[in-house]
C-alpha cells in the first residue's frame, strides 16, 4: 500500500511508513468501534482507486495469502465502485485490472481464487445495481459472487434488494450477505428470509433467538464468523460472548468457518483465526476440522482443492 500509494503520487497524511502502517492496521490489543473499524478503509480504498493499484493489489493479496498461510483458496471480495474516485475512473478498467490482477496470481501459485462483489448499504438502489450488472457481466472471467456490506443505512432494507439478489442467484453467482455483525439477531432473519444467501457474513447475533439457528441448520446456510474483527470492533463484549455463541451455532447444527476479514489491516493471518478458536477452546482441533469441510462445501470457487 505504501509503495502503491507514492507510485501514484497520492499525498499521505505521514512520511513516516510506521506512522502509515498504525494508520491503515489495527494493534493486536486495541479495539475501535465498528464505525472506526470500517473508516480504516478510506486510505485502502484512496490508494486503491486506480486500475494499477487495484491490479496490484489483488495480485499481492492472493500471492500473500498462499505464502503466508498456505492458502490454497481465496474469495476477494472488494467494491469496485469505491475504487473509481466517485466515477472518475471507468468501472469497467477497474475491473479489468482486478481480474488481471487475479490471473497474474493464479499463474504463479497453486491456488484457485475468485472475486466478490460488494454492494453497499449507502449506496443508493440504483448504484447497487450497477455493480451488480457489473458481476453478472463479468461472471466467466472470475467473478463468482455478490455481497451487501459497508455502514449501516437509516434508509437500507435488506428485503428490498430481493430482486437483485434472484437475478444474482440465475445467473450462477453465489449470495452472501453481511448481517447480524453490528446489527442484532433480526437483521440475520430478514436477510434469510428475502434474499436467500449461501452464506452471511458474520451473523454472530443470530445465536441469540434459537428457532433463527434451528432455520440456519435447516437451510445448511454458513455463517462466515470472523473472531479477531468482532473482537476489536467490539461487536460482542469479549471472547467469553463470542464463545458462547459458537457454542449455541454448534447445538443446533448451525454450520461456519472462521475467517480473518481484511488480515492486513488486523495484523493476522488464518492460521491466526483458527489458533484463537483452538487456544480459546470454542472448538476441537476436529470440530476446526469440520469447519474446514464445511467451509470448502460452501465456497464460491469451484472446484476449491482440499
Amino acid at each position: 500500500m505504501w509503495g502503491i500509494a507514492h507510485q501514484q503520487g497520492i499525498r499521505l497524511p505521514t512520511k513516516d511508513y510506521w506512522e502509515f502502517v498504525d494508520l491503515i492496521t489495527v494493534g493486536r490489543r486495541e479495539r475501535k468501534s465498528f464505525d472506526a473499524f470500517l473508516e480504516l478503509y478510506h486510505w485502502t480504498e484512496l490508494i486503491q482507486s486506480s486500475p494499477l493499484a487495484v491490479e496490484e493489489s489483488v495480485y499481492q493479496v492472493v500471492g500473500g495469502a498462499y505464502r503466508k498461510a498456505n492458502i490454497r483458496t481465496l474469495e476477494l471480495r472488494y467494491n469496485p465502485m469505491k475504487r473509481n474516485r466517485g466515477g472518475e475512473q471507468d468501472l469497467d478498467h477497474i475491473i479489468m485490472a482486478s481480474i488481471r490482477g487475479l490471473d497474474r496470481a493464479l499463474l504463479e501459485y497453486p491456488v484457485r481464487a475468485g472475486l466478490i462483489f460488494c454492494l453497499d448499504r449507502t449506496f443508493s438502489y440504483a448504484l447497487n445495481e450497477i455493480i451488480l450488472e457489473k458481476a453478472i457481466a463479468y461472471r466467466r472471467r472470475g467473478i463468482v459472487g455478490v455481497d451487501i456490506a459497508g455502514p449501516g443505512s437509516a434508509g437500507f432494507r435488506y428485503r428490498d434488494y430481493a430482486p437483485l439478489m434472484k437475478r444474482a442467484r440465475r445467473a450462477g453467482l453465489g449470495v452472501t450477505v453481511h448481517a447480524g455483525e453490528d446489527e442484532g439477531w433480526e437483521s440475520v432473519d430478514e436477510v434469510l428470509t428475502h434474499l436467500e444467501p449461501q452464506r452471511i457474513g458474520h451473523g454472530i447475533h443470530a445465536a441469540e433467538n434459537a428457532a433463527l439457528c434451528r432455520k440456519l441448520a435447516e437451510r445448511g446456510v454458513l455463517l462466515e464468523i470472523c473472531p479477531s474483527s468482532n473482537l476489536h470492533t467490539q461487536v460482542v463484549t469479549g471472547p467469553e460472548q463470542l464463545g458462547r455463541y459458537v457454542a449455541t451455532f454448534r447445538r443446533h447444527g448451525v454450520r461456519f468457518s472462521f475467517n480473518t476479514d481484511g488480515p492486513e489491516m488486523l495484523r493476522t493471518t488464518l492460521r491466526d483465526e483458527l489458533r484463537l478458536a483452538l487456544r480459546s477452546g470454542w472448538v476441537t482441533k476436529e470440530q476446526l476440522a469440520q469447519c474446514g469441510d464445511w467451509a470448502r462445501a460452501a465456497s464460491f470457487v469451484h472446484g476449491a482443492p482440499s
